[in-house]
């Protein structure tokens, strides 16, 4: 598991604690309200009684017991027992070990897009029959059942995402400033920056110790100002990241990289800075700077590891268009897929597909449903209710992830690939031309490699 996965796999942590590992009727109905169902359902599910299905996943703690909430509404509902199990953070290594031993898990959870692409073209994946795929049609929309394709066939159900596209700030350094709204565009972004660093506070807390977070800046600014479809491309090494867009992309980043005044501790502060530290100096006291960027699980070390409370001394605004693009809505998530093609598989594909298993998840809290046939009011408060309304919001102009679509070598590596060269970007910002042929080389390589 890499740095961003283990941050999101920390955010359930904000609601609830560590957990076993079988699914539970006692757990799931001792609370109405958990459920987020009636005993009644209109899913007209069969009847499993007697049957024993497994689902392997990275999830531990918290986001697994969560999870085993909705199973123990899928075993109430069909009379299925479903345990599930752990993978540890290599999921290829273990799922294979499993298919070549003849014991494959039922249903997995993935956490990558690439990591379905990889799968389906070993042949271990089944496709989605169509009671499920009509799930998809009718409560996904088209770029998420997209991210769920190989060659055609839906393989897919994401179920748990999050919404990477969003600035945390502190509302006493934003009043001290005497900023009264957020910014809704670049420009005007960078505007209130300067206003906030005459008042004393550095903007901007950059994790640029962690490589990952410095892509995910980057990938923001990209979606917005090039739009989806030179995303796309970019994503596939369909264009070269020498490429003009790029160019343009790095040199609007180096409005802000490009100025150690706009960031807590300079340059050099940035880069000696990881995640956690990074959301801790803006809601110490008093705080090292003013904003921090990265999705909702950010409101877990907020909680965790500050005394500031979400949504009054911590408030979220969506990351801002750039240059008149729309703005921008970058996720991640995880990916059920089944193994098996018995009746038990694709019933639980189809739960998992329903508004019915997304409204128990999203109940429990520390988690985004990309189902748009779920309803908000099952959000707990007002602050994740208005992430995820961004989120559905956003439709098909969503894009996931862009290094966790590359290959490992490139997207996913520390101290190498997208990771490093974007590291080296934020030390030397004025070397757009160089961090793109740095970059081009790198992804070529990679790209090649991995066919």
């Amino acid at each position: 598991m890499n740095g961003r996965a283990a941050a999101l796999t920390a955010v359930a942590v904000l609601m609830i604690g560590a957990a076993g590992c079988g699914s539970s009727d006692k757990d799931a109905s001792s609370n109405p309200a958990a459920t987020g169902a009636k005993d009644a359902s209109t899913l007209n599910l069969p009847r499993l009684d007697g049957q024993d299905l497994q689902v392997a996943g990275v999830w531990t703690g918290a986001e697994q017991k969560n999870f085993l909430k909705v199973l123990a509404r899928f075993d109430k509902l069909t009379g299925a027992k479903t345990t599930f199990v752990p993978t540890g953070d290599n999921v290829s290594t273990f799922v294979g070990s499993k298919i070549q031993g003849g014991s494959p898990p039922d249903v997995a959870l993935l956490p990558q897009p690439g990591v379905l692409q990889q799968f389906a073209k070993a042949g271990w994946l089944k496709p989605l029959q169509p009671a499920v795929t009509k799930e998809l049609d009718q409560n996904y929309s088209q770029a998420w059942r997209d991210l769920g394709t190989y060659k055609d066939k839906q393989y897919g159900v994401f179920f748990k995402v999050t919404n990477k596209s969003l600035f945390w700030y502190n509302t006493a350094a934003w009043e001290q400033a005497g900023l009264t709204t957020t910014p809704t565009t670049w420009e005007q972004l960078l505007k209130d920056a300067q206003t906030l660093a005459d008042s004393g506070t550095p903007p901007f807390s950059i994790g640029g110790a962690d490589g990952w977070l410095v892509t995910d800046w980057f990938e923001n600014i990209y979606l917005s100002q090039a739009g989806p479809a030179m995303y796309d491309k970019l994503t596939k090494h369909q264009i070269k990241w020498t490429d003009p867009s790029v160019t343009k992309a790095l040199t609007t980043l180096g409005q802000i990289f490009g100025r150690p005044d706009l960031m807590a501790g300079g340059t050099r502060g940035a880069l000696q800075t990881d995640f956690p530290t990074s959301v801790g100096q803006v809601f110490a006291k008093p705080p090292k700077a003013a904003l921090v960027y990265e999705g909702e699980f950010i409101a877990t070390n907020i909680t965790q590891e500050t005394t500031a409370e979400v949504g009054t001394d911590a408030k979220v605004f969506p990351f801002p268009a750039v240059d008149g693009g729309k703005a921008p809505v970058l996720s991640s998530g995880d990916v059920a897929v089944a193994l098996k093609d018995g009746e038990g598989a694709r019933a639980l594909m189809r739960f998992l597909a329903s508004p019915e298993a997304g409204g128990i998840a999203v109940q429990q809290g520390g988690f985004l449903s990309p189902n748009k046939a779920v309803a908000f009011s099952n959000y707990r408060d007002d602050t994740v209710r208005g992430i995820a309304k961004n989120l559905i919001k956003a439709g098909d102009n969503i894009r996931f992830d862009m290094s966790d679509q590359a290959p490992a070598a490139f997207g996913g590596t520390k101290g190498q690939g997208e990771w490093k060269d974007l590291q080296d970007f934020l030390a030397k910002p004025s070397d757009v031309a160089g961090a793109q042929k740095q970059l081009e080389a790198d992804a070529a390589k990679a790209f090649a490699k991995a066919g």
